[in-house]
């Protein structure tokens, strides 16, 4: 990981035709008033599966069961990878309403409405809820 960058998981929890997006609160540093995928920084000394476990925990209150990497972003100041998760332990809700002002199931037909904290989101959601629980070619 090189100096200076910003190393964040984020699961992509899949029920149904529907994923779980988290409206960023507006007074937020970063990303402010857009749609998220919950996960957050990867900690020194983490690796991005325990970090993923614990982000998931913190904000939505689930574990994550057999999570699969899905694809990574990488930038000149942030590494961005996505999990899918399929399974869990514990039933989402808002833990951070100071993070999230708002938890939300979303379908493919909902992206067009919403701010999205990544462009890329648009792409994932539509990869993996149009397969419904069927893993995706590739995956």
């Amino acid at each position: 990981m090189t100096p200076g960058r910003h190393h964040v998981v984020a699961g992509v929890l899949v029920r149904g035709a529907t994923v779980l997006l988290g409206h960023r609160s507006p007074d937020r540093r970063w990303c402010p008033d857009v749609w998220d995928l919950p996960g957050g920084h990867v900690e020194p000394g983490e690796d991005e599966p325990a970090a993923l476990a614990r982000e998931l925990q913190e904000e939505v209150g689930v574990v994550p069961r057999d999570p699969v990497l899905l694809t990574r972003f990488e930038g000149d100041e942030l590494v961005l990878s996505l999990w899918v998760v399929r399974a869990w332990d514990g039933e989402p809700r808002n833990r951070q309403p100071h993070e999230h002002d708002a938890l939300r199931w979303v379908g493919a037909a909902d992206l067009s409405g919403l701010r999205l904290a990544h462009p890329a989101y648009v792409e994932v959601v539509h990869r993996l809820v149009e397969f419904g629980n069927a893993a995706p070619p590739g995956e």
